[in-house]
């Protein structure tokens, strides 16, 4: 390709920085930083198959089910969001609001929502 030919599309991708608020170009941010991950987005994952997704933690809540602490973690990376849910856990040391992570594991779905149960983990740098 000649220079000419790209700078239509470089043109392109800079005004659409600038005309795009501001969740916009975070949900952008979110979709290529899983990409570097190597992993796959949340809206394109399925059921029953192993994924590995990253993106952010949005919420992290205790919530005890039929007696055993349960810890789940909402990971928003931009496209979706996948519920990660550790059993017998009441804290787990990293996993907080505004962490970036990896996540590998089965994709299910719980009343509705994509799930993975007791994902391997990688906390990441940044947000």
């Amino acid at each position: 390709m000649t220079a000419p030919e790209k700078e239509p599309g470089r043109l392109r991708r800079a005004l659409s920085r600038l005309t795009a608020d501001e969740q916009e170009l975070d949900n952008r941010e979110l979709q290529d930083d899983a990409v570097s991950a190597g992993a796959t987005h949340v809206a394109q994952c399925s059921v029953g198959a192993p994924v590995c997704v990253a993106g952010q933690v949005r919420a992290v809540v205790l919530r005890p089910r039929a007696g055993v602490p349960t810890l789940e973690a909402e990971l928003y990376d931009g496209t979706g969001t996948v519920t990660l849910i550790w059993l017998g856990r009441r804290r787990i040391r990293g996993i907080d609001p505004g962490r970036a992570m990896v996540a590998n594991g089965r994709l299910t779905r719980h009343e509705g929502r994509p799930t993975i149960y007791n994902p391997a983990y990688e906390l990441r740098a940044g947000a």
